[in-house]
């Protein structure tokens, strides 16, 4: 096992040539920016994030791959800036499994350790325990353009614990998969992940590989850290807006609104709707008459009543069921707000209804720099 911290990591491509197809981008445009991070001994750390954020990026730079324009990285008390590949102890499963066609699947297995010259006793050794972890010791004898994509990818991740590294990573391992194999592949790597108590960072832009496969999730936008937590942290608890619109399925409602004095308390009250809110007293301190915030709240966290008040309606936009949940969309003005429900109702397109907010489970964010108000 390995510790990695990573120590204000900038990471910039030589971009300033232009091309038939692309732009020069200004000279300081990173890749990443000021990053830093640690992750503990058999700690499970994933990388989360919308596509050309930095992440994959972050992750060769991690393996070797790619130089550091600026920044440290340690693998425990090591610096590992100017170190090569083979010398970081590191395991890399790519997105596109690079498996070697004309080998076998035991060949593939064994071809890094018989490239640092183990003896057949250990490769054996070595390959009779990693088999069996990812269900490939019945492929053994099998090459690459026979197997199925889902036994490419476990040939794939077999291969880069073989030699036991420290360090484990996997870059979007399961992004070619269809969506039964992508669950069943989680519950092997995280069953493996146990098994072997390597250290391991993969790097996904599905929210629910983060969330179900790590102990902590780093969340970056434009090669920034914009949140490092837990999967219940960073779900209960956004930094800002981008981190609460990201994670969870379906988002964050986030709507703009004007908070306005109402007797002793405080509404939230919105443009173009007759809808109107009630603040919680915790934020009291924290607001004022006629200041404009994001009103941030779950869409389970939001339900139709079930019962009538003197309070206002809003028009139902649309009604999906989806077997084990239904989703509601009503009109609050020019925005949608979502409901998720595991109740069996139902509602027809304009029907009128009220709203009930779980006041304790509300966020406010700034509305010019989309940091959460604490």
């Amino acid at each position: 096992m390995a510790q990695l911290v990573l120590k204000n990591l900038y990471k910039r491509y030589d971009n300033q040539k232009k091309s038939l197809f692309r732009k020069k981008k200004p000279p300081n445009d990173y890749a990443v920016k000021n990053l830093s991070f640690s992750c503990h001994d058999g700690e499970f750390i994933g990388i989360l994030g919308p596509s050309g954020c930095g992440k994959s990026t972050t992750l060769r730079m991690i393996a070797g791959l790619e130089e550091f324009t600026a920044g440290n990285a340690y693998i425990g008390d090591i610096r590992i800036n100017d170190l090569k590949p083979k010398d970081r102890n590191i395991g890399l499963a790519f997105e596109d499994y690079a498996l070697y066609p004309p080998l076998t699947v035991y060949e593939n297995l064994a071809f890094n350790m018989r490239a640092k010259g183990k003896s057949n006793e250990e490769i054996k050794k070595a390959v009779n325990y990693v088999a069996p972890l990812l269900k490939v010791d019945d492929l053994l004898d099998m090459k690459p353009p026979a197997l199925s994509g889902g036994q490419k990818q476990r040939v794939n991740i077999a291969r880069a614990i073989v030699r036991r590294p420290g360090l484990l990573l996997l870059d979007e391992p399961l992004s070619h998969l269809d969506g039964k194999m992508r669950q069943t592949l989680r519950h092997e790597i995280k069953r493996m992940h146990h098994e072997i108590k390597c250290t391991t960072i993969i790097v996904t832009h599905d929210q629910m590989e983060a969330m179900s496969l790590a102990d902590r999730i780093v969340i970056m936008k434009d090669g920034e850290l914009q949140q490092m937590g837990t999967p219940l942290e960073v779900y209960d608890n956004p930094a800002n807006e981008f981190v609460a619109g990201f994670i969870g399925e379906p988002p964050m409602n986030l709507l703009r609104s004007t908070i306005v004095t109402a007797g002793r308390g405080f509404l939230f009250t919105f443009a173009d709707s007759d809808l109107r809110v009630e603040v919680p007293e915790r934020y009291d301190s924290l607001i004022h008459d006629g200041m404009e915030v994001t009103l941030g709240v779950r869409p389970v966290d939001v339900r139709v009543a079930k019962k009538e008040t003197a309070g206002s309606f809003v028009p139902i936009a649309f009604y999906e069921n989806l077997g084990d949940e239904r989703r509601i969309g009503v009109r609050v003005g020019s925005m949608l707000l979502n409901m998720a429900t595991p109740d069996a109702v139902y509602f027809e397109r304009g029907q009128m209804v009220q709203l009930e907010f779980k006041a304790e489970k509300t966020h406010l964010f700034h509305p010019g720099t989309g940091e959460r108000i604490r």
